[in-house]
Parts: structure tokens; sequence; C-alpha cells
């Protein structure tokens, strides 16, 4: 038999690494995609020695609006048929939002919100007509609150948790699930790239690692779990903030987002 084949965007680093490397231990083949096509090569190169899978690299930015569609075009292409898909490409900012670089922001919802949407459609009609498939979306527990200091990351997280939501309870009985999970702060790039790794957010105790994340994220999504947070003071946090006045959260993740 053929093994199954799993796409992850953002796989060049960070969590979309691990879980390029989770799944082909599972022996499951992968496609890899991200902006920076040396380091897929050099992962896949890494991958196929270390599992004996093939993995497959198709290099995309997925802030250009035509690249979902371009990717699964490449896809069929190759005559692959995707089981997985683990939309895990996204960034983020750290400040006041007018002082940030509107172009940024709005690139930010692109990669963050559209991308995951064109794909989640995509490989999920694909999955529907087969009868089986499973995609995972990568959110935050900034999907739970607005976030002063991160307002747009917190937003489009927001937009990923109630899609997938909503998408996964439609796709009930054909045999696709959607998992949406939600790590809280975590040690990649991404901190260091939205420029909050200096916040009070990730100078507290128990910032997760990658790969802890990623075990839990990937056996939620083998489960066929909706919503997945990870860390018990994470999903008791994402409960005690329905409960919470809106100032008070909204003042509490300001907090966190500044700089400590």
């Amino acid at each position: 038999m053929s093994r199954k084949v799993a796409l992850i965007t953002g796989a060049s680093a960070g969590l979309g690494e691990q879980f390029a490397q989770r799944f082909a231990r599972d022996q499951h083949d992968v496609i890899l995609v991200a902006r920076g096509a040396a380091r897929l090569e050099a992962l896949a190169a890494k991958l196929e020695k270390e599992h004996g899978v093939k993995a497959h690299v198709l290099p995309a930015d997925l802030a250009r609006p035509e690249a979902p569609e371009q990717l699964f075009a490449q896809v069929k292409e190759r005559g692959l048929a995707v089981d997985f898909v683990v939309n895990n490409a996204g960034f983020g900012s750290c400040g006041p939002f007018l002082d940030q670089e509107l172009a940024g922001e709005a690139a930010m919802v692109e990669v963050n919100c559209t991308a995951l949407l064109k794909l989640t459609h995509l490989f999920a009609r694909d999955m529907r007509a087969r009868g089986a498939g499973r995609i995972l979306n990568v959110a935050s527990t900034a999907a739970f609150q607005p976030g002063p200091y991160m307002a747009t990351y917190y937003a489009t997280k927001a937009f990923v948790a109630s899609l997938s939501e909503a998408v996964a309870h439609e796709l009930k009985g054909t045999g696709v699930t959607v998992t949406c999970h939600c790590p809280g702060a975590t040690h990649t790039e991404f901190a260091q790239r939205a420029g909050n790794d200096k916040s009070r957010l990730f100078q507290r105790s128990g910032v997760a690692s990658a790969p802890e994340v990623v075990e839990h994220a990937y056996r939620a999504m083998m489960r066929g779990q909706v919503l997945s947070i990870h860390g018990a003071l994470n999903a008791l946090a994402a409960f005690l903030v329905r409960f919470s006045p809106r100032a008070a959260a909204r003042a509490i993740a300001a907090g966190l987002n500044q700089q400590g």
C-alpha cells in the first residue's frame, strides 16, 4: 500500500518543521510548503534519509492571493492525493496597531486567514469526495479574547477557530475531520519574528516547547477532536475568559503583550 500524504505549510521552521518530522516518523510522505526553498530542501533530504519517506518540496508565498490555488494545482500535477493538511503557516506583529505597517498587517490576514480558508476549502472538497481526510488548523489561545498590542494577530486566530469549528460541524459523518489546535506561548522563531519574545507573556515560566505542542496537536487531529487547547492552564484560561468582563480580558491581554 502507498503511504499517506501530509501537506504542511510553514514547514521550514518552528512548529511546521516539527510537524513534518512527526508525520515522517509515522511513515507518512510529506509535502513541505514555505517561502524558503533552501531550508525546505534541507529538511526534505533529512526526512528522506532518516525515515525513508518521500518529501516533496513546493515553495510558496502564501501572502500572495493566488498562491493557494497554485499550490493546489501543483499537488494535482504531481498526482498526489493529500490525506492530511496542516495549516500552520502564520506570523504576528507586536506593538500598537496604528504604529504597524499597513501592508504587513494586511499580509498577516492573507496568510493567517485567507490562505488557510482557501487551502481548507480546496483540499477538504477532495477529501469529502473520497470519504476520508483530516485537516489541522493551527490557531492559538489568542483566539479567545481581543489582544491589544497584537490586535491583528489575535483577530486572525479568532477567525481560524470560528471557521474551523463551523466547518468541522458541517463535515460530520463525511469521514473528514477538522481540528483547531490552540497552543499558548511556545518557544519557536515566531516570537522573535513577531517582536514579542521580550513581552511579559514570554518572560513567564511555563512556555511550551515546540515538540510537545506538536505531539499534542498531532494526537488531537488523529482523534478527530474539533477544538484542542494545549496545556491545562491554557484550557482553564480559555474557559474562564467566557465569564470575565470584556474590559478585564482586554486589559490582561494588553499587559501580557507589552514588553516586560
